[in-house]
């Protein structure tokens, strides 16, 4: 299929993009020729379409949570051609058979492109070492027990020797357990003020510091999940000075919000590891900045109302982020001067491609033709009832942000359109 895209907006310039079946044909002013399709595009902005590298799909087991056909869905409507789902399914997705089902699944939704993240250990236990290599073999894209951290530094130690012999990225959920006790929010004085039980941020550091030693023992690659801490955000700077082969991700809701949304006791808000401080909140976007933060991820973790609509200490963790992500970052880190347009391109496509070692969407000729187009001007207020999500519930809904996707192409196939 031949399509065209008129008068679209790239690093600032008015042109139009050529695409012949998958990939960008030509790149260019006022391009002449037939094709089957013509989008006129005044006004928006075409940017490589989206990956995430943590979008919780639920699928098997979860299905009134989400499913792959909704999951996906909201990805495209996110700007997401490419979405990473981790194991944390039941039954866990720690072999084979359910990799091969969740990649034979996603082809027949025909959404978004949808890479298994296999389990670490079987039944994210922490006992046994799933068997990484048949996972691979059968499609999945990295290892975590994402939801639960790897419980001995033994364990873990093991899994990235097992992970560099496969040449797979071990993707680490960094929480001392015994830490915890109990608690459901950021330990400080809103937890205090909310009279909840605080999660200090130091269970969040023991655990980056931990894998980081490992790492740099091993000279092996580790890449810490959704960081929320200040402290966490400079041990990674620093071990990135000395040469150890970290990477690390944050969220959007850390980057929009502060323990400050607890105070309501909405639930939507509640999420692990938990919205940090103002201090915290400043210290990832100077992360952000200055490179030692590598991708911005939505740890998409959507969830049934029912999940939601209990007492705070009783209700699941998690925030459904696909289809708000980009606006939020626009707004509070290229609207605000924090970054360009095309670092937080970098961010959210470039670089999780780079780490994951797959082709993302490049406008250029012969580049993929995985394309997000964006209305970089437009004002509106997140609404959650329209999420093609199943899960409604984000701590961000009736919030004014700038940036609205429009269209999102993956392989020069028209996914979502407004």
């Amino acid at each position: 299929m031949a399509l065209l895209i008129k008068n679209v907006y790239v690093n600032g310039e008015k042109i139009d993009i050529a695409i012949d079946g998958k990939r960008i044909s030509a790149v260019g002013k006022d391009i002449k020729g037939q094709f089957d399709e013509i989008i006129e595009a005044d006004g928006l902005t075409a940017l490589p379409a989206f990956i995430d590298m943590h979008t919780h799909l639920r699928e098997p087991g979860y299905e009134y949570k989400e499913d792959i056909a909704s999951g996906s869905a909201a990805a495209v409507a996110g700007g997401f051609s490419t979405v990473c789902c981790m194991p944390n399914t039941k039954p866990v997705t720690d072999n084979k058979y359910i990799v091969s089902y969740i990649v034979n699944r996603a082809k027949e939704v025909d959404l978004a492109k949808v890479y298994p993240i296999g389990a670490i250990t079987v039944g994210l236990k922490g006992e046994t070492m799933a068997e990484m290599g048949s996972m691979k073999e059968a499609g999945a894209i990295a290892m975590s027990d994402d939801g639960q951290p790897v419980s001995t530094a033994q364990m873990m130690r093991l899994a990235l020797e097992y992970a560099k012999d496969y040449d797979l990225l071990l993707c680490s959920h960094c929480e001392e357990k015994s830490l915890i006790n109990e608690g459901v929010v950021n330990e400080g004085e809103n937890a205090t003020r909310a009279g909840l039980k605080g999660i200090p941020s130091c269970a969040e550091d023991i655990m980056i510091s931990r894998d980081i030693i490992l790492a740099e023992m091993l000279n092996t690659k580790v890449h810490i999940c959704h960081v929320s801490t200040a402290s966490g955000a400079q041990l990674i700077r620093e071990a990135k000075a000395r040469g150890v082969k970290v990477s690390c991700e944050t969220c959007p809701h850390y980057i929009a919000g502060t323990d400050e949304l607890i105070l309501g006791y909405d639930t939507d808000a509640k999420v692990n590891p938990p919205m940090r401080t103002e201090k915290d909140r400043q210290a990832l976007l100077k992360a952000i900045a200055d490179g030692t933060v590598d991708v911005i991820a939505t740890d998409h973790a959507p969830h049934h109302y029912e999940d939601k609509d209990v007492d705070f200490s009783m209700a699941a963790n998690g925030i459904s982020g696909l289809e708000s992500a980009f606006s939020l970052a626009y707004t509070y880190l290229v609207d605000s001067g924090i970054i360009s347009l095309d670092k937080l391109s970098e961010l959210m496509s470039k670089r999780p491609a780079e780490l994951l070692k797959i082709e993302c969407g490049k406008i250029e000729k012969g580049g993929l033709a995985d394309i997000t187009l964006v209305d970089l001007n437009k004002e509106y207020q997140i609404d959650s009832e329209t999420f093609k999500s199943k899960g409604k519930n984000t701590p961000f809904d009736g919030w004014k942000v700038k940036g609205k996707i429009m269209k999102t192409l993956v392989e020069g196939k028209v996914k979502y359109s407004v």
